[in-house]
């Protein structure tokens, strides 16, 4: 499989301020020399938009099962025949029992709680309206903006880091731009559950390479949107929810987050698939079929992913010099909680606490490239200034991501 592993430059920084070296001059003995004052990228506020509605194992189990026995009623004859196999139904204590969620928030619950709709109902904007993705963007930007408490004139950037963008162009992140006055550039980029953090890492890149003084990420994530919901063994993975990060320079916000370090991997993998694209149009006869939305092999991806995770933790924080079992918190990527209680237990060689290894699926899902985020946004507020926690995320690609930060 192709690989790429990506050291950031940021792991040589974890102090900031000025950087010494010496130098040699042809004609002259060494000499110190003192470089460029390095702008240390930190994370200076999060934020947060919920959906209003919100839907229970047992609410979405209800629906199943009565589409269950719709089909299996309507297909009798077929399936007594041996030309169809009957559907199963589910049950709210099998899903907690595989994933550990219980409810789960989406944008439209009415039509996936439709045993003959099965998706969320989300009426198309006209094209001078913001567009629902861009919206609940802007709502979470605003929420992370508020508590930065900065120039809006600093953001220099705005980067949509998301598992699915509503339409290929223009881009989510310059509508977003746009209905937050920020001057700058702006562009989506799509790496699945790892999205967010390859985000961090592209905007704390551009922080320290000078490029600007500040940059937004957003991650609005509409799951729902692309679950099937009448697969029994993924329907009920996914909620709905946006998120944001605020990446200034150190003199741009007090306290918030030193960045001590960002890696990223990607490996390819057909496990998580999703063959959703302008193309389908092209071959007519695929439109509709169960591979133009979420599908995954779970126990290959669980067998491939969490090794790979566990390395590729364990590695990066031996390159910056953080001790891995030191770590106050982990702020994983919420897609099942078997996953991440063995990715805890061994980065820090220990059964981890609740409050070491947060977990927020059981009430959000997973929302793909949000989930770390909301994990970090509603736990961080005991942190002492040097104690230090990993944001993490992995998912489709297969991609991961990790950024060490430390309380400033």
């Amino acid at each position: 499989m192709a690989e790429g592993a990506h050291r950031s430059p940021l792991a040589g920084l974890i102090g900031g301020g000025l950087k010494l070296r010496y130098g040699s001059h042809p004609r002259a003995d060494k000499r110190l020399r003192m470089e460029t004052l390095v702008p240390q990228p930190i994370i200076a506020a999060t934020g947060l938009y919920v959906p209003p509605e919100s839907i229970s194992n047992d609410e979405l189990v209800s629906a199943f099962n009565a589409y269950v026995a719709n089909f299996n009623a309507e297909n009798a004859a077929a399936i007594a025949r041996g030309e169809l196999t009957p559907l199963q139904p589910s049950s709210a204590e099998f899903i907690e029992k595989a994933s550990g969620i219980k409810s789960r928030y989406v944008v439209n619950k009415s039509g996936i709680l439709d045993p003959a709709v099965m998706r969320p109902n989300i009426p198309e904007r006209s094209n001078a309206e913001l567009s629902v993705l861009a919206e609940m963007a802007v709502l979470a930007a605003r929420d992370a903006l508020a508590a930065w408490g900065g120039d809006i004139v600093e953001i220099g950037a705005v980067i949509c880091a998301a598992s699915n963008m509503q339409r290929p162009y223009p881009a989510i992140a310059i509508e977003v731009q746009n209905a937050l006055g920020i001057s700058g550039f702006a562009f989506d980029m799509n790496v699945a559950c790892s999205s967010a953090t390859f985000g961090i890492k592209t905007a704390a890149d551009f922080v320290l390479g000078g490029s600007v003084r500040g940059v937004l990420v957003v991650n609005p994530e509409i799951c729902s949107g692309h679950l099937n919901f009448r697969d029994r063994d993924s329907h009920f993975i996914f909620g709905d929810v946006a998120t944001a990060v605020v990446v200034t320079e150190e003199t741009l916000a007090s306290g918030g987050w030193a960045i001590l370090g960002t890696r990223l991997k990607t490996e390819f993998s057909n496990n998580i698939r999703n063959n959703f694209g302008f193309l389908n149009r092209c071959a007519p006869e695929g439109i509709g079929a169960p591979d133009k939305l979420f599908v995954q092999e779970g126990r290959k991806v669980f067998r491939e992913v969490v090794p790979m995770v566990i390395e590729m933790i364990v590695d990066h924080a031996e390159d910056i010099g953080v001790d891995p079992r030191g770590l106050k918190r982990l702020w994983l990527h919420q897609a099942n909680i078997n996953m991440n209680d063995m990715i805890g237990r061994r980065v820090l060689d220990r059964a981890p606490t609740a409050e070491e290894n947060v977990i927020i699926l059981d009430a959000f899902a997973n929302t793909s490239s949000a989930g770390s985020i909301i994990a970090f946004h509603s736990s961080n507020s005991d942190f002492a200034p040097g104690e230090t926690g990993l944001i993490c995320s992995f998912g489709a690609g297969y991609s991961a991501g990790t950024v060490f930060v430390r309380k400033r």
